[in-house]
C-alpha cells in the first residue's frame, strides 16, 4: 500500500489526486500543497490531461484544513514555518483558480479551512450527505483564508461574513445554496460518476456537465434559507460591535445561539475578518490571496491569539483558551491595520 501523503494517479486522460492522511482527517501538509501545485502546472500543460479529480482518503473527511499544530510548533520567533505553509498554501489555491481545466473536488465527508480551498476554487464541486462545511478559523484566533476574502466576500447578502465569522457548519442543501457546491450525488454513487467520467474520456467542462447531470439529486431545502433575512440584516453593520448589537435586539432563538457562538470566538480574529471581507469585496482573486498572506504572517509573528488557540482547540484539548485582548473595546483600529502591512521580511507570496 502507497503510504505517501497524496497520492497522484492518471486514468484514460483524468488526473487524479488523493489527499491520503486519513488519521488526520487528510489535513494539509506544506508538502503536500507544493505537491498539488506543481503536479497542477504540470498537468495543465499535458493536452493528455482532460480533467483532474481530487478527493479524500478514509471515510471521515475529504480535508479538515491545514496542519496548524505543525504551523505553530516553532512559535512566533520563529515563524518561517508558517509562512512557507500559508505561501505554499495560497499558491496552490491560485493555481486551482486559475485553473483551465475541469477540476472536480469530491466534498464526500469533513471540508473544512484547507479542504475548502483546493476545492471551492475548481470548476466543479460535488457535495454529498457525508459534506460539512465550515471555515471556523476565529475559533483558533486565525481568519477565514484559503481566498475567503475573495469566495466568502461575494456569497449572497451577508451569508459570507456570518459564516466567516461564526463558523457554522452547513451540509447537503446548504452548502449549494451558499454555492460551495456545484451539484449533490450520493455518496454510494460516487464511483460510478467516476468510472463514467474516465470511461467517457471527458474532454470539456460541458462534457463533465453531462455527466454530473446524469448522477445528480435534489437534496431537498436548504435549512439555511429559514434565517436568511435575519442573517442579511445582522450581518450587513459595518462593524463587530455593530453586528453584536444586531443581534442583541433580535428577539429569536437563533439571535441568542449567534451571539453565544461569537462571544467564544477570538475578538482581534472577529475585528480582523470584518475587515477582511470589507477589503475582499473589491480585489481580485490573486490580490485576496496577497492581503490573506499578510494577514496570515503578522497573525503568526507575534504571540498572538493563533497560537493560543491552536494550544486550546487542538493540543491541549481544553476549549478554553485565553484571548488577549480579552475584548473587543481593548483592540484599536491601528491594532486591527497592522495585520495588513507588508511583512518585515517582505512577501513570500508573489
Amino acid at each position: 500500500m502507497d503510504q505517501s501523503e497524496i497520492i497522484f494517479e492518471e486514468k484514460s486522460g483524468v488526473g487524479f489526486i488523493t489527499l491520503n492522511r486519513p488519521d488526520v482527517l487528510n489535513a494539509l501538509s506544506t508538502n503536500m500543497c507544493l505537491q498539488i501545485d506543481q503536479k497542477l502546472q504540470t498537468w495543465e500543460s499535458e493536452p493528455s490531461i482532460k480533467a483532474v479529480i481530487i478527493k479524500g482518503s478514509g471515510e471521515k473527511a475529504f480535508c479538515a484544513g491545514g496542519d496548524a499544530r505543525s504551523i505553530v510548533a516553532q512559535g512566533p520567533d520563529n515563524n518561517i514555518t508558517a509562512r512557507e505553509f500559508f505561501a505554499a498554501e495560497y499558491s496552490m489555491n491560485a493555481r486551482i483558480f486559475h485553473f483551465p481545466k475541469p477540476y472536480i473536488a469530491l466534498l464526500d465527508g469533513i471540508t473544512m479551512g484547507g479542504g475548502v480551498g483546493v476545492s471551492v476554487h475548481g470548476s466543479h464541486r460535488i457535495v454529498t450527505e457525508k459534506s460539512l462545511f465550515a471555515m471556523p478559523e476565529a475559533s483558533i484566533g486565525l481568519f477565514p483564508d484559503v481566498g475567503s476574502s475573495y469566495f466568502l466576500s461575494r456569497f449572497p447578502g451577508s451569508m459570507g461574513l456570518y459564516l466567516g465569522l461564526t463558523g457554522a457548519r452547513l451540509r447537503g442543501a446548504d452548502i449549494l445554496y451558499t454555492g460551495v457546491g456545484t451539484a449533490y450525488i450520493n455518496s454510494e454513487k460516487l464511483d460510478d460518476f467516476v468510472d463514467t467520467l474516465v470511461n467517457e474520456k471527458t474532454a470539456s467542462h460541458d462534457d463533465v456537465d453531462k455527466v454530473i447531470a446524469r448522477f445528480a439529486e435534489d437534496p431537498g431545502e436548504a435549512q439555511i434559507d429559514e434565517y436568511r433575512d435575519l442573517i442579511d440584516a445582522a450581518f450587513s453593520e459595518n462593524t463587530i460591535e455593530d453586528i453584536l448589537e444586531h443581534l442583541r435586539d433580535i428577539d429569536h432563538d437563533w439571535a441568542k445561539q449567534t451571539l453565544a457562538v461569537l462571544k467564544k470566538m477570538s475578538p482581534m480574529s472577529l475585528k480582523v475578518i470584518v475587515e477582511q471581507l470589507s477589503r475582499g469585496k473589491k480585489l481580485e482573486f490573486d490580490d485576496c490571496m496577497l492581503m490573506e498572506y499578510r494577514i496570515a504572517s503578522a497573525l503568526s509573528s507575534y504571540d498572538s491569539d493563533f497560537y493560543e488557540g491552536v494550544r486550546a482547540v487542538l493540543i491541549d484539548k481544553d476549549h478554553n483558551p485565553k484571548w488577549l485582548p480579552e475584548t473587543l473595546d481593548q483592540i484599536t483600529q491601528e491594532m486591527v491595520l497592522a495585520h495588513f502591512d507588508v511583512p518585515a521580511n517582505g512577501d513570500l507570496l508573489l
